[in-house]
């Protein structure tokens, strides 16, 4: 395989990357908008709403760590709702700018999706759920027809196009 083929096949698996880092910055946004902040410590027998998006923020510093080779954990504490949801959207954006950078992730991006990535998804999904428990009210909506956008990383969203 040439060089060209590789640096092309790396070209494609980063912009999946952060295309799927666009997608969780839009569900995971939608799933926290408009919550009021009591929402945040939400006892749904578990872990909180706030506590999920602490870890959540958690797994993207620990995603950019592992992409420059130091593979460094944290275990934060949540901010105030608002902070969190800043810190969320944040945190998308640092890893995704690392990404398009096109500095050596230090390891296989398969390992990246299948760790810090996926989970962050199943989180999302949690938050979502949690909303609902709560009586938070939050729409569903048709993922597959969203205007996401790689590269549109922060609480400014495209609006829905086909909820239900």
């Amino acid at each position: 395989m040439s060089s060209g083929a590789v640096a092309a096949g790396d070209a494609a698996v980063r912009a999946f990357l952060r295309h799927t880092l666009a997608t969780i910055a839009y569900r995971g946004g939608k799933a926290v908008r408009n919550a009021p902040e009591t929402f945040a410590h939400f006892d749904g027998a578990g872990r909180t709403p706030a506590q999920i998006l602490a870890h959540i923020g958690d797994l993207f510093d620990w995603a950019l760590t592992i992409c420059k080779g130091e593979t460094k954990w944290n275990d934060s504490q949540p901010l105030p709702w608002p902070r969190e949801v800043e810190r969320f959207h944040g945190a998308l954006k640092v890893l995704d700018d690392y990404l398009a950078s096109g500095a050596p992730l230090n390891a296989p991006a398969e390992k990246l999706f299948q760790g810090p990535i996926a989970d962050a998804l199943t989180h999302v999904g949690q938050i979502a759920m949690l909303r609902r428990m709560a009586g938070c009210k939050i729409t569903g909506e048709s993922y597959y027809v969203a205007d996401i956008e790689t590269g549109r990383l922060g609480q400014e969203q495209a609006k829905a196009r086909k909820e239900f």
